[in-house]
This record gives C-alpha cells, sequence and structure tokens, in this order.
C-alpha cells in the first residue's frame, strides 16, 4: 500500500523517471511499472513471522525520539543492556524504517516554508455541541488544514472523529484550499493510523489509497510531539479566540457556512505578523504551488453488506433504515456518506436516505410505509379468507376450442 502511495506520488507529482524511482525506493524496475499500472492500491495479506526485536521496538521508538541521529550500532548496545540478543542487520532494517518519521518531526518544527511545501492536519475538538433531534445532542470535530507559508487555513465540521469521518473531512480541506502541499505532516490519531503493539504504526489502508490518489506525502508525527504542528495548533487556538465566541448556529451545515464566510471576509484578509502580509496576499501566492485535486475526486464513502430484516429494514452506523418490503433475507450493499445511506440490491439503489446521527434510531421512508402497509393488510386479508374471487365462467372455454355439450 504504501509502496504503490510512494510511486504514484514520485511518478506524478515529483516527475520522477521509473529509474529514479527504483533507485529511491530500492526496488526494480519492474516492481515500478507493476505498481504505477495499478489504478487502485494493491492489498497485500501474508502472516508475520515474530523476530527477537519484536519486544525492544518501543525502546528503540524512544531511543530515536531523543536523538534521531543515533547509529544503529549505540542503539544495540543499549538494546544488549536491556536483553536484546538479535543481530544487527534486523536491527539496521528497523532503524531504517522509522528513522525519517523522527527527522521529519524535527524539520518540521521550523517557522518559514516554501510554498505548498507542507501542510498540516489535525483535529479540533469544539466545547460545544449540536442538536440531531429534539432530545440529541452531538459533540462537534473540525477537521482543520493549514499551509504554513502562507497561515492560510480550511476546517470542516463532522459529528465525529473516527476513519471515515477523516478522509471525507480531508477532501474538503484540500478542496477549500485548492489543491494538495508537496506533504501533509498528521497527528499519531486512530482516525489516521492503525496501532499495533510493539510495532510502529501504520496509515489505514484507506488513508493511504487517498494520499496515493492526492500524489503527496504523509508525515506522521511521534505521540506527543505537538511542537512539530505548531502552526496547526495555533490556528485551532485562533478559531475558539475569534471565530466561536459569540456564535450560535441552528445545524451542523449553519456552522460549516458561517466558518466558510468567516474565513473569507476576517481570518484571510489580516495581516500575518509572522508571514509578513495578508494571509490572502501569501496565499495567492502559494496555491500556485499546490498540486491538482484527482478528477474524480476519490470515493471516501464506507461500504458495508448485510441482510434485510423481516420487518425491511437494514442496520447501519447505529441506526435503523426501510428499505421497500419483499426482500425479506436478501443480503445488500449499503454505502454510507456524512450525509446520506444508501441501498443497492444486486448493483441497483433500492433506498436512499439522510443519515441519521441519532442513537437507535429509525428511519423510514413514507413510500416504504406505505407499501408494508398495503402487504401487511392483504397477507391478513388472506389468512381470515376475507377475500372474495370471481367463479370464472367455463363455458367461455368451451366456445374457444369448439366442443359441444
Amino acid at each position: 500500500m504504501k509502496d504503490w502511495a510512494d510511486v504514484q506520488r514520485l511518478h506524478h507529482r515529483e516527475h520522477k523517471s521509473r529509474r529514479q524511482i527504483a533507485k529511491e525506493l530500492k526496488m526494480s524496475r519492474t516492481t515500478v511499472d507493476r505498481l504505477l499500472g495499478l489504478s487502485e492500491p494493491p492489498v497485500y495479506v501474508r502472516e508475520r513471522a515474530p523476530s527477537l526485536l519484536d519486544p525492544f521496538k518501543d525502546a528503540v521508538l524512544a531511543l530515536l525520539k531523543e536523538d534521531p541521529e543515533v547509529r544503529a550500532t549505540v542503539i544495540r548496545e543499549r538494546l544488549q543492556d536491556r536483553g536484546y540478543a538479535g543481530g544487527i542487520t534486523i536491527l539496521k532494517d528497523y532503524v531504517q524504517e522509522v528513522r525519517p518519521t523522527f527527522l521529519a518531526a524535527r524539520t518540521y518544527q521550523r517557522t518559514s516554508y516554501l510554498p505548498g511545501e507542507i501542510g498540516q492536519v489535525d483535529w479540533w475538538e469544539l466545547p460545544r455541541r449540536v442538536r440531531v433531534a429534539p432530545e440529541v445532542e452531538r459533540k462537534i470535530f473540525g477537521l482543520v488544514v493549514t499551509l504554513p507559508h502562507s497561515a492560510a487555513h480550511a476546517c470542516f465540521f463532522t459529528l465525529g472523529q473516527t476513519l471515515y469521518d477523516f478522509l471525507p473531512a480531508l477532501l474538503a480541506c484540500l478542496e477549500r484550499l485548492g489543491g494538495v502541499p508537496e506533504a501533509l505532516v498528521l497527528d499519531n490519531d486512530t482516525s489516521i493510523v492503525v496501532h499495533v503493539p510493539g510495532h510502529r504504526s501504520r496509515l489505514h489502508h484507506e488513508v493511504a489509497a487517498l494520499f496515493g490518489a492526492l500524489r503527496t506525502r504523509s508525515i506522521v508525527l511521534p505521540p506527543r510531539r505537538p511542537e512539530s504542528k505548531g502552526q496547526v495548533e495555533r490556528t485551532i487556538d485562533y478559531l475558539e479566540g475569534s471565530f466561536l465566541p459569540l456564535r450560535t448556529f441552528t445545524d451542523l451545515a449553519d456552522l460549516q457556512a458561517q466558518h466558510d464566510a468567516w474565513a473569507r471576509d476576517k481570518a484571510f484578509p489580516r495581516h500575518h505578523r509572522r508571514v509578513g502580509a495578508r494571509v490572502i496576499d501569501a496565499y495567492r501566492v502559494e496555491k500556485t504551488h499546490l498540486g491538482p485535486l484527482p478528477d474524480p475526486l476519490p470515493a471516501t464513502e464506507r461500504e458495508l453488506e448485510t441482510r434485510i430484516s423481516k420487518d425491511a429494514f437494514i442496520r447501519a452506523v447505529g441506526a435503523d433504515y426501510s428499505v421497500p418490503p419483499g426482500l425479506v433475507g436478501r443480503r445488500v450493499h449499503v454505502r454510507v456518506s456524512l450525509s446520506k445511506v444508501t441501498v443497492f440490491l444486486e448493483g441497483s439503489e433500492i433506498a436512499r436516505h439522510t443519515r441519521s446521527y441519532v442513537p437507535a434510531d429509525v428511519v423510514v421512508d413514507p413510500e416504504h410505509a406505505r407499501a408494508l402497509r398495503e402487504a401487511q393488510a392483504a397477507h391478513h386479508r388472506l389468512r381470515s379468507g376475507d377475500v372474495q374471487l370471481e367463479v370464472p365462467d367455463l363455458a367461455r372455454y368451451d366456445q374457444l376450442l369448439g366442443v359441444t355439450l
């Protein structure tokens, strides 16, 4: 997954030749050609045998955090004091794999950047809630993306902080910024990375696929390193202090519209002391250095498979949604976005609902309810014998066949 994303970025974004990519990524030309020929990331499934280094990987990360340039031989000496009995080769390979993250974290602490060089990404948990039903409120989260060169930012609000909130929120922010920086600095958040005890955190497959489609590089920071993404932290402080106070809103869409208007009319025209200019003027320069967004945009919906219940509903993301009656037990495909739940049977759409964020909610399409009532009434009449059928005149068949009795 990561190899595919790196190959796509280096070839399409940095315009490197296949030979240069093979040399940089230490892979064969054949592998580069194969990965460039794939429109979607490959999925690798393989068993991994445990190694003598596994119990000491956290210690290696701690030493690299202390000194990102420390030699593998020095790390081995420290580990041997703790009982490490493995070889130097496997240690060197692991250090070579994880060291760039710590070097990048130190590099991206500086305060000046080239236009389009990086973006910083972080979640903002608002100290406010929004009503989603008469007696139900939900927390509000905002994904914030900043461009440190110009201090321009975008924010997209969601009602969750999961993987399937992060994917569309990131795309929405980049759409608002009008392009993609060369690299995105990310927090070590469970909506972005998979944490495996004893191993280096890795991007969720869906996140790695999105970064490959965007042709940008991911820089995942080690835990507890807020200073490495100081620009986005300051932007969140700015939003809490300048955008949020005294603000009222009716729903999430209203909050989003108010923020986008405020960013356009207030945040972007302001003079930024570190930038030394108005944000909007620096952003206009930086925007010309951003990479293009893919067209069409990658899909970010959650895909589910389930069966229709006996009362003609499907369960998805904590709520029940109606489907046409008469399909009990059929397996259906469900596509869930931040705003819609769409149900497909054998490739054809059979139901579409506005997504509910009310726990255990029951969402019913009026047409489905009417058809279900009619079907239930017909079933009741059949069981009670309250059905009148016209007795056919069989003499008509004799006439048609020319039979005389």
